[in-house]
Formats: structure tokens, C-alpha cells, sequence
């Protein structure tokens, strides 16, 4: 594949980002800030901050979407920075960290920074002021990355005490860990909102599900190490960028690696971004250089080889450039060449063997084709023999002729072969039920009894047909449960026409009962999934939608009763009730009130914040998100005595309900350090003090004071 564009600069770039107007940010080692046409990639805004940095495998900066806010690692200082870009000031802050910070990101929503240590703890900031809200130990070693979902309800953070940690924004809790890998964690990437991929320093890389913490699938392929991640834009495709420059590209269905080098190029890759609009792939590299690929490069030549016929040029592009399997042109030709085979069985099993020839001439220069055209007219040379034994009625024979020429398993002959069989086996699977019955299945199926592919139906019907009567009788009365337990304890089962008439019939019932989801027919929905939990195969996506709908159900009624408490609760677990019209309301409105009460916050208001979420307090699923705020406003009211020079035993005081409240966060150990400044004579030991902790906040615990 060649790039569409590329270009140089002085210094590597090492962020890329797109912003909302469509314009591509990249940030040089230097820190310098250019904006760039998407698709000339020309500067159109340049200015330096001038923090020059020196790892580029980590996340060390990250950038809010609508270019107000930006945070860097300062490597010199071994602590995190956050801008204003308006003002292209810095954030005023008092450093939090006391260890060595080892990378940044900010959330989508545009809410929080934050900076992650070697320590493993992880300090979340107000975007807008630098404030810190509150530090979790995320983990037991060094932060090596952090990610966001799309929609901004969680992140993910890698480590290397070879764990990922999730945490919930919505709650402000610190949700699971993900634990399998055997070294370092060093790259982390949300799929969608139900799947991460991660990669450890052995290049070993997981797919794991959130939701159950179990690894969906191991990554093969990786013999370099990964430095950079990206996906595209409709979760079908994952990018990874190596050390030595190659991008390796997977299907994120299959988990297939698509090609053994998808691109390689001449140095380290030092950031990976994809524009989804455009379909473009934005690479950087050690080497000072930008490309862009477009991932169907050559989509438009294809169309042009199908209607000129030159289909050995068609397959030829798509072998340069794999992701064009799966661009419409492609399945157009798949659909064709399946269609010319049915075209050619047809035409060779009435003997037409030139016009099967003539059918494939335009595939006949496509290597892999050629092999199954040679194939296929090779075989058919002893078709008339195949014919000739089946119209005589040598079954046995017959099928050892197809199972030579596996060509012949297509032809309306070998159907009929197939039809006369499982007409044989329904008739003496009826005398199956008959104590009697012996002699006639015996007679029935006497001349199958040497087709090996027969055999073990036949042994099994006839050892085992009380079990198939038992089954036969559970299909019958509907009775699932009690048919896949036969079925799982005895296996040979989903060999007959039964198991195939339960498993169609589940599949029919399960389309049925989305389309009456779509219908918004919820009762008659969940009837039809309440059956369907008895089916192994259905039973995980059954239960999970089955959980959506009732939560859906009980949401939207929250909602017609006026009963925000649950609706909210409710809101805060089912992520996919934010995308209704209600939901979206509700959340809109909650992100509203809280900016009300941030200001507040930060003012050591708590009035102003009981007032602003007074809807809220008896939500339970919001209860940390308030006593944040409160913790906040506490802050405010101790740095505000401090200053005002107020007595120190109120300043205790307040230390000890601070603790009593949310524990020794780092936010209260700060200030106590500040505190002893300028009461040196204080006597208090924080370790002594009785300790609360966040998770254990209530409203009915919100002061108005801390002090005194």
C-alpha cells in the first residue's frame, strides 16, 4: 500500500487527534501544537509550549476535543502540567503526586485530567481548574497507559503489576481488574463498550470482556513489540504499531490477523489515530514523518475491473490491499463467483462440460480459482459412473464415489441420495418407538449399514433408542430444558432432524422476539425470551437482553411515576438507557446540575451544593459523585482557615471530620503538610485518626461546615 499523503516535520510528532470541526491536532516532542488540514496536511495554526519529552511509547499528553484544555508530563519535574490553550496559560495547581508521574488522558467529555504514577496511584483533576477531586491506588505498580470508552463512561488503565483496572465515571468507583497476563501490561484499548484489548510486554495481547473479566480471545502474531493502538471507526478493524515500524492489522470478529505485514515502515511508530469520517489511518514515526492510508485504498478500481471483466486484476488489488474484502465491491464478486459455480455444477451434472469450461473463463487466470475450476472439471470425468451406480440403486457405492469427489455432494444426484436417506432414517426412527421394531429398522436401513458417515447414526439408533424415543417425546411437548440436557449428556442426539427442528425453531423464535423488541411489544418479547433461556446456545444473549428490556421497562415506568431515584439508578447501570430520548434527558440535565454545583464546590460552598443536587441526595448511584463535591468544598473551607490564620484547634477539627468522612486521600495528606507550615506546634497524627472512606459516604454525612 502506498499513502495517500505524508510529510515531515523537525521533530517526531507524538499525539494525533481529530478535533470536532474535522481538523487534525498533532503535538511534536517539543510540545509544539499544529493544527493540519486533514486531507493536504497543511499548518494551518502552530504554537509551542516547550515541554521537550523523551518517551514516546506512553501516553504523556492528551488533549481535550475542543482544543481548551491540554496536559503534558514535564520530565524535568517528573509531574504533570495542564493548560488552558485559550489563554495558552498554565492551570494554576499544587502538585499532588509523590512519586514520578508515567502518563496523562483526559476523558472525552471533556471533565476530568488525569495523571497516573509509578506508583501505581491515579489522581483525577477538575478539567477546568486543575483542582484534584479525589486519588485511587488503581494499582500496585506503574501506570504504563490509560484509555477511555467512546462514551466516556469508563477508563481503563494498564500497569505493570500485569493488571487492568476499570474504572466507572458515572460512579466514581473503581469498578474490576482484569487479570491474566504473565508480564507488564503496556497498552490498553477500548473495542466498544463491551470489549478491551490489551498487550503486555512478551507481546502477548487479550481480548477480554468487560463485563465477565474473561479473556474472549488471545492475539497471536505479535513478534514485535506494540507501541501504539487504534481502531477504527466501526469496531471491525484493530491497528497496532511496533518498535520496528510495522503495523499489523486484525479483524475484530474473527481476531484474525489480516496480513502477516500490513505496512512497514522505516522507523518506530510513535502515534496511531484513525479518521473515521474519511476512513484514513494517521501514522507517525520516530523518523520526524506523518502518513495517511486510506484503509480501501484502490475500492473505486475495483468497481472499474468488475464492469471491464478483468477479474484476475480484481483479486490482484484486493491481495495488495486485504481490508478490500470487506468493501461492498468485493462481497458483489464473491456473490458472482458463487453464482458461476452453481452455474457450472448445474451445466457439468447434466454433462455440459464446454459450457462449464466457457463459465469460468473469466476466473480462469485468478490462481486460487484456477485450482478450484482444474478441480472441479478434473472430477466430473467419472460423474456418468456416479449417475449410472445411483440409478441402480448402489447406494454404498455411490457415496464412496462422492466422498472421492467431494465436487459430486453438490449435485441434485447426491441431493437426491440425501433425501431418499433421511427419508429412510425418519421411517425407522419411528419404529424407534415400537419394542418390536427392530427387524424393520434393520431391514430400512440394511443398505446403509456401509457408508461410514451412516454408521454411527445407524449403531446409535439402534443402542440407544429409548434415549431417542425420551428425546423425541421432549421435542414434542416443547419442553426444551429437559431436550438439551438429553442433548448434552448424550451428543449423538444433534445428529437427527429433531435437534435441527429445535435449534431453527429457537433461531426463529429469537428473531421473532427482536423484531417485537424493535416493535416496542415488550410483554410478548419477553415471553418468547423466557423460552429461549433454555437454548445453550442463545441462553448468555437471551439473559442480557432480557435483563435490558425489564430494565427498560422498569426505567421508562420510573419515569411515568416520577420516580427519579430509580430511573437514575437504574440510568447509572444500563449504559444503553442513555441513548433513549429519556435516558439522554435525564443525563443532560444531571451533567447540568453538576456544573452548578462544581461551582459551588470550589467556593467551599456546600449550601450551593445541596441546593444544586437537592434532586439527588437519596439517588444512591450518585452519592459518590456528591460526596466528591463535598470532599472538594471541605478542601476549600481548610486552605480558606489556614489563610485566614483561624484557631488550630478548629483546623484539627476539620482535619479529623475530613478523614472521619473520606480517609486518608492524598487530598487531606497535602493539606496537612501545608497545614504544619503554618501550625508547627500541632501535635495531630493522622494515622491515629478513625478513618471513613468514600465508598461509605452518605448525603445525610454532607456539613455544612467542616470546621469547628
Amino acid at each position: 500500500m502506498k499513502s495517500i499523503q505524508s510529510r515531515s516535520f523537525a521533530n517526531p510528532i507524538i499525539f494525533t487527534k481529530f478535533l470536532q470541526g474535522g481538523e487534525l491536532l498533532v503535538v511534536d516532542s517539543q510540545t509544539t501544537f499544529m493544527i493540519l488540514d486533514s486531507v493536504s496536511l497543511e499548518v494551518k495554526n502552530r504554537f509551542i509550549i516547550n515541554i521537550p519529552q523523551t518517551e514516546y511509547q506512553k501516553r504523556i499528553v492528551d488533549c481535550t476535543s475542543d482544543m481548551n484544555y491540554f496536559t503534558a508530563i514535564n520530565p524535568e519535574l517528573k509531574d504533570s502540567r495542564l493548560f488552558n490553550l485559550q489563554t495558552r496559560t498554565a492551570v494554576p495547581e499544587v502538585s499532588t503526586h509523590s512519586g514520578e508521574v508515567s502518563c496523562v488522558g483526559i476523558d472525552p467529555k471533556n471533565l476530568y485530567m488525569f495523571s497516573c504514577e509509578e506508583d501505581g496511584k491515579v489522581c483525577i483533576k477538575d478539567i477546568q481548574n486543575g483542582e484534584l477531586l479525589f486519588t485511587i491506588a488503581f494499582h500496585t505498580d506503574s501506570v504504563n497507559d490509560i484509555v477511555f470508552s467512546e462514551n466516556g463512561n469508563w477508563v481503563a488503565t494498564a500497569s505493570y503489576d500485569k493488571k487492568i483496572a476499570l474504572f466507572n465515571l458515572e460512579r466514581m468507583t473503581l469498578s474490576h481488574k482484569l487479570i491474566g497476563h504473565t508480564a507488564p501490561v503496556i497498552r490498553v484499548q477500548f473495542l466498544d463498550e463491551q470489549r478491551v484489548f490489551s498487550v503486555d510486554k512478551d507481546s502477548n495481547g487479550f481480548v477480554w470482556d468487560i463485563q465477565t473479566s474473561n479473556i474472549l480471545k488471545s492475539i497471536d502474531g505479535l513478534d514485535d513489540k506494540v507501541v501504539q493502538v487504534t481502531i477504527d471507526g466501526e469496531n471491525k478493524f484493530l491497528f497496532l504499531g511496533t518498535q520496528l515500524g510495522y503495523i499489523f492489522v486484525y479483524d475484530m470478529q474473527t481476531y484474525e490477523k489480516l496480513s502477516k505485514k500490513y505496512l512497514k515502515l522505516n522507523s518506530a511508530i510513535t502515534s496511531l489515530s484513525f479518521n473515521k469520517e474519511k476512513k484514513h489511518l494517521i501514522i507517525t514515526t520516530q523518523n520526524c514523518e506523518i502518513f495517511v492510508y486510506h484503509i480501501y485504498e484502490g475500492e473505486t478500481t475495483l468497481d472499474k475491473f468488475v464492469k471491464n471483466k478483468t477479474y484476475d486484476l480484481f483479486y490482484l488489488l484486493v491481495e495488495k490491499n486485504l481490508l478490500l474484502k470487506y468493501t461492498n465491491a468485493y462481497a458483489s464478486m464473491e456473490v458472482l463467483w458463487e453464482t458461476t459455480l452453481q452455474k457450472v455444477k448445474i451445466a457439468l451434472d447434466n454433462g455440459h462440460k464446454q459450457i462449464a469450461i466457457d463459465l469460468f473463463k473469466n476466473f480462469k487466470n485468478i490462481p486460487d480459482k484456477n485450482e478450484i475450476i482444474h478441480k472441479m472439471i478434473h472430477e466430473y470425468t467419472e460423474f456418468d459412473k456416479f449417475v449410472l451406480l445411483a440409478k441402480e440403486g448402489k447406494i454404498s457405492l455411490a457415496y464412496a464415489f462422492a466422498n472421492n469427489y467431494p465436487s459430486y455432494k453438490s449435485s441434485s444426484i447426491y441431493n437426491a441420495l440425501e433425501i431418499r436417506w433421511r427419508k429412510s432414517f425418519l421411517k425407522a426412527q419411528k419404529y424407534a418407538f415400537d419394542p418390536n421394531g427392530q427387524e424393520h429398522m434393520l431391514a430400512i436401513l440394511t443398505p446403509y449399514r456401509r457408508i461410514p458417515h451412516k454408521i454411527n447414526m445407524i449403531e446409535e439408533l439402534f443402542s440407544k433408542a429409548e434415549i431417542y424415543r425420551k428425546f423425541r417425546v421432549t421435542v414434542e411437548q416443547r419442553n426444551f430444558q429437559a431436550s438439551f440436557e438429553l442433548i448434552r449428556l448424550y451428543p449423538f442426539l444433534k445428529e437427527l432432524s429433531e435437534y435441527k427442528l429445535i435449534i431453527n425453531y429457537g433461531n426463529a423464535l429469537y428473531l421473532e422476539a427482536k423484531k417485537l423488541i424493535e416493535e416496542e411489544k415488550i410483554t410478548s418479547a419477553m415471553k418468547l425470551l423466557r423460552v429461549l433461556e433454555n437454548f445453550p446456545d442463545l441462553h448468555n444473549d437471551v439473559q442480557k437482553k432480557g435483563a435490558e428490556i425489564e430494565a427498560k421497562r422498569n426505567f421508562l415506568d420510573a419515569i411515568k411515576k416520577k420516580n427519579h431515584i430509580v430511573a437514575y439508578n437504574l440510568l447509572s447501570v444500563f449504559e444503553s438507557l442513555q441513548e433513549t430520548q429519556e435516558g439522554n434527558k435525564l443525563q443532560k440535565q444531571w451533567n447540568h446540575d453538576l456544573a452548578k454545583a462544581n461551582e459551588s464546590a470550589f467556593s467551599g460552598n456546600t449550601k450551593g451544593i445541596k441546593e444544586a443536587l437537592a434532586f439527588y441526595m437519596n439517588i444512591e448511584s450518585k452519592y459518590a459523585s456528591i460526596g466528591t463535591l463535598f470532599g472538594w468544598a471541605y478542601m476549600i473551607q481548610l486552605e480558606q482557615a489556614v489563610q485566614h490564620m483561624e484557631s488550630q484547634k478548629t483546623i484539627e477539627i476539620g482535619i479529623k471530620k475530613y478523614i472521619l468522612s473520606f480517609g486518608l486521600q492524598d487530598q487531606i495528606l497535602s493539606f496537612y503538610e501545608f497545614f504544619k507550615m503554618s501550625y508547627p506546634q500541632s501535635k495531630l497524627n493522622l494515622a491515629l485518626q478513625t478513618k471513613g472512606s468514600l465508598s461509605m459516604w452518605r448525603p445525610s454525612m454532607g456539613m455544612n461546615s467542616i470546621l469547628g
